[in-house]
């Protein structure tokens, strides 16, 4: 018997993008009853959005986070060894990146499953493309330390290493500390590091700029309480935005 695929489901990255997941997505997502999602509630209502075809009540669903048994995961992909294709879903944007789904995927390459990745929007592409910093060598560090002193230690040693390595350096916090890391960040980090905020992206409400710590200061952004942000540090990208 032929295997079934997993396939990688992206989804909006907030409520009411100005940019759509592609219908061709819709389209995968309409041929399958099977799913892994970060969280279900999450997920069906995604589906709903894409136009699936089914009751929502039929599409299968296991949740895969950090507290999901192996046993348990492992036990919901042998569907695909039977033949029967499986989607996986995101909490936002693209499963497996920074998200728990890639679990399933390394379950797929162990057992010779065909996996198929669907275009959608990914949160640090977009941000890392609208920055204007290093795009051919970069580093993603997820969530730094949330106390003061070692969050300050920790910005100061990427912002070495974008030095040492011309190399763009991205992170993310939970949406209500944004406010927290951004005094930290402004507080520790050099006057002519380059700091790009990006913002509820893909949302009506995007927002996107790269300064200088020193610009900064001097015009604080906007609130970012509660709105999904990534952040970026760069130390050798003044030339790129016409800087001395």
């Amino acid at each position: 018997m032929q295997y079934g695929t997993l396939y990688l489901i992206p989804t909006p990255l907030g409520e009411d993008p100005v940019q759509p997941i592609p219908d061709y997505v819709g389209k995968v997502v309409g041929e399958l009853k099977h799913f892994v999602a970060e969280r279900a509630k999450t997920a069906r209502k995604a589906l709903k959005d894409m136009g699936y075809p089914h009751p929502l009540r039929e599409a299968e669903m296991i949740e895969l986070n950090e507290r999901t048994p192996e046993a348990e995961l492992e036990d919901f992909l042998k569907l695909l060894l039977a033949g029967h294709s499986i989607g996986v879903l995101s909490e936002a944007g693209c499963p497996g990146v920074a998200d728990p789904g890639a679990r399933a995927v390394a379950w797929a390459h162990r057992n010779g499953v065909r996996v198929a990745p669907l275009v959608g929007p990914s949160s640090i592409l977009l941000a890392l493309m609208a920055s204007g910093m290093n795009g051919q060598s970069f580093c993603f560090h997820g969530y730094l330390p949330q106390e003061k002193g070692a969050l300050s230690q920790h910005l100061r040693k990427l912002e070495q290493q974008s030095a040492q390595q011309n190399q763009t350096q991205l992170f993310i916090e939970t949406p209500y500390r944004n406010q927290a890391l951004l005094e930290v960040a402004f507080q520790s980090l050099k006057p002519s590091t380059l700091f790009c905020i990006a913002a509820d992206l893909t949302l009506p409400t995007e927002f996107i700029a790269t300064k200088t710590i020193g610009e900064w200061k001097k015009r604080l952004p906007p609130e970012l309480n509660k709105r999904p942000a990534l952040f970026l540090i760069h130390t050798q990208g003044g030339d790129l935005l016409g800087r001395t």
